[in-house]
């Protein structure tokens, strides 16, 4: 006998179309799939009543008052999204140097929680942690001079954490990328006796150009002064995103995350095969403008690049996407 591989068969007795040839054929094989339940959906608040403001930059998403946000959070329990995530729109003059409506009790991420925890209580809540939507500086942390304070920042992180997890918030998501962060968050949690909340970690997030629409949609573009990147992780840099990961993991997050999405498909992969955690990618604001207005001027078929751009998510290794595609795509992959 003979140790030498056997010669793949090759064409005609190799005919790779023959599992493509039908739809049944095509779904019997598929690979990955996608559900509703791999959908996180994030909203946008603002204060007042029965409000609904569009956001120019991200055609298709609104700002929502409490009582909107409840009533979309209907929606994700009518269309199976399992998890929404909860941004507030802060005008500056509320905002300052510490962003200390992050810690008031009766903030908009705060209201909202509570009110949708009141009428769906089986929905999942995921808030983020951190400054930037009420900092008047623009920044996720306390700054000193030009310099981001980060021990600083991250006693207000823990802060803003339990009173969020007070309101009823299920997953706390720091998105910060202070140092030590989640350490600390977790420390204070079982401290108060959350012992069950989540932490999803915003383990590699990048310094990417692809969040401008969301800092219109919070309110933070005009107040940003500098950039990220002396916090936030360098876009050319894979392995760091790894060791970034191994600690949130060691410091007791549930769930890590990537983000941005579609540029750092590569950085998902390698984060979902080192350490088999539940991993989750953020379809940010930029990637969706781009499909938004590609599909606004009839350059993209909607509902196939929709769900082509989630599905890749999966396919890299995603256990679930933020995504302001998820109840369009809930509703195209329930056949609505």
């Amino acid at each position: 006998m003979t140790n030498e591989p056997r010669p793949t068969p090759a064409f005609p007795a190799i005919r790779m179309r023959r599992n493509r040839k039908a739809d049944w054929s095509r779904r019997l094989i598929a690979e990955n799939s996608l559900s509703p339940n791999d959908l996180i959906w994030p909203l946008f608040l603002i204060e007042g009543k029965g409000k609904r403001e569009a956001i120019p930059s991200m055609p298709g998403v609104e700002r929502l008052s409490v009582d909107e946000a409840v009533r979309a959070a209907g929606e994700a329990v009518s269309l199976d999204i399992p998890v929404i995530a909860l941004f507030p729109h802060t005008p500056m003059e509320k905002r300052d140097p510490l962003g200390s409506l992050a810690t008031d009790p009766d903030n908009l991420v705060c209201q909202a929680t509570r009110a949708i925890k009141k009428e769906f209580p089986g929905l999942g809540v995921l808030c983020d942690a951190a400054l930037d939507p009420f900092t008047s500086h623009g920044h996720d942390g306390v700054m000193e001079g030009e310099r981001i304070l980060n021990d600083e920042t991250v006693e207000i992180l823990i802060r803003q954490s339990l009173l969020q997890v007070e309101a009823g918030c299920d997953i706390i998501a720091p998105s910060d990328m202070m140092d030590g962060r989640v350490g600390a968050i977790r420390a204070a949690l079982e401290e108060a006796g959350h012992k069950d909340t989540q932490i999803m970690s915003y383990a590699a997030k990048y310094a990417s150009a692809f969040y401008g629409p969301f800092r219109d949609a919070i309110g933070s573009s005009g107040a940003l002064k500098g950039d990220k990147r002396t916090y936030q992780m360098d876009p050319a840099n894979g392995d760091e995103a790894l060791r970034e990961v191994a600690l949130d993991i060691a410091e007791g997050a549930d769930m890590v995350m990537v983000k941005p999405g579609l540029p750092y498909l590569d950085v998902l992969y390698r984060v979902k095969q080192a350490f088999g955690l539940p991993t989750f990618a953020y379809q940010v604001s930029g990637e969706y403008a781009m499909l938004a207005g590609a599909i606004g001027n009839g350059w993209l078929d909607r509902d196939r690049v929709i769900l082509e751009s989630l599905l890749s998510f999966k396919r890299a290794g995603a256990d679930g996407i933020l995504t302001y595609f998820a109840p369009a795509a809930a509703r195209l992959l329930k056949g609505l």
